[in-house]
């Protein structure tokens, strides 16, 4: 088969999205990725991927706004399934599902739409943004399409658009991530470190992780990662690493005691599967995404305030909770349920179905 991935955004959790599926498929399959250029995609992006996959910049994709309401990103779609003639199409993340669903004819070919976050969760507009958002979803669901959604929480919001929608788990690379795992300690460090990563944008919520800094002044606190939201981490115990590689941000996350992800809202998050892995007693807020990996007790810990947070880690650290425990049973889930190989067989399944 033929299949064109559409990626406006080829960054961050997309971005190592598409890395890991497109390698396995590349062996079945002739593969195309149409992407965009965000701030956060790396200079080196087209060497990240497997020289057998096709990668095609789009000139026209100009951040999710600048796509959606730009004609010639409709016309660039358009014009590229023309010339590859896809057998599937799979569209990446709000605007090339919005913008991939209405450029291109179908009811002539299988096309796919993981949005990796629906826009309407996202808490950093008002109600009537997000009313807007969820219309044009609504709209675009009416389309012959098919919806597969990143996590169980994110096909619940998918199944109100459209009953012809599925989920697959988000999955890693458990092979990049093994020679990491067999240098990780079972001690705790001193002082106790906890890390987070990502931009510090809105969405992280800086605020909260501020906040918890300030209820721990005798532990370290680790932003792996840079933005624009960077002046709310004014607690004297906090570390920025600014940009660093990927490289470097494992390494960051396996030196750190505790990953918490205090996120407003997510689709399922990478870093925090890797920070699972790399067993990490993870603390996250009570998310789709989140909670759909994190059963508390069992493999990490659902917060809603920075008292909780703050809590929990205590408890820990005093040895009232049995925090490695939990973290060798995260490690454990994700190898069974969030791997890239599971991943990118259930896909294989799910497009050769469509073609029958």
């Amino acid at each position: 088969m033929k299949v064109l991935h559409i990626a406006e955004p080829f960054a961050t959790g997309v971005l190592s999205f598409l890395m890991d599926i497109t390698k396995r498929q590349a062996d079945n399959h002739e593969v195309y990725i149409a992407y965009g250029i965000r701030p956060l995609t790396p200079s080196n992006v087209e060497t990240l991927f497997d020289k057998r996959i096709h990668l095609i910049k789009v000139d026209s994709f100009k951040g999710a706004l600048g796509t959606v309401v730009n004609p010639k990103a409709y016309l660039d779609v358009y014009r590229l399934y023309n010339q590859i003639k896809p057998d599937i199409v799979h569209l990446h993340s709000s605007a090339s599902g919005f913008v991939g669903r209405w450029a291109i004819p179908c009811n002539k070919t299988r096309v796919f739409y993981t949005p990796h976050g629906f826009s309407f969760l996202m808490q950093d507009g008002s109600a009537l943004k997000r009313k807007i958002f969820w219309s044009l979803e609504y709209l675009s669901a009416k389309r012959r399409s098919r919806i597969i959604a990143c996590s169980e929480g994110e096909c619940k919001e998918a199944l109100k658009l459209s009953k012809n929608s599925t989920y697959v788990n988000n999955g890693i690379n458990l092979e990049e991530l093994k020679p990491l795992l067999a240098e990780t300690t079972a001690t705790f460090h001193k002082p106790i470190i906890v890390c987070t990563s990502g931009r510090i944008l809105y969405q992280k919520n800086p605020t909260l992780f501020n906040h918890i800094a300030q209820l721990l002044p005798d532990i370290r606190f680790v932003w792996i990662g840079e933005g624009e939201l960077k002046s709310e981490l004014t607690a004297p115990n906090i570390e920025i690493t600014g940009w660093i590689t990927r490289e470097k941000a494992l390494e960051a996350v396996c030196s750190a005691d505790f990953f918490i992800l205090p996120s407003l809202w997510e689709g399922l998050p990478i870093s925090l599967l890797e920070a699972m892995f790399l067993k990490r007693i993870c603390l996250v807020s009570d998310v789709i995404g989140n909670r759909d990996v994190i059963r508390t007790g069992k493999n990490g810990f659902i917060c809603n305030k920075a008292e909780d947070y703050a809590s929990v880690i205590t408890h820990i650290i005093k040895g009232e909770i049995d925090g490695i425990s939990i973290a060798g049973q995260a490690s454990k889930d994700v190898e069974t349920n969030y791997n890239a190989a599971t991943m990118a067989d259930k896909y294989e399944e799910i497009y050769c179905q469509s073609i029958k």
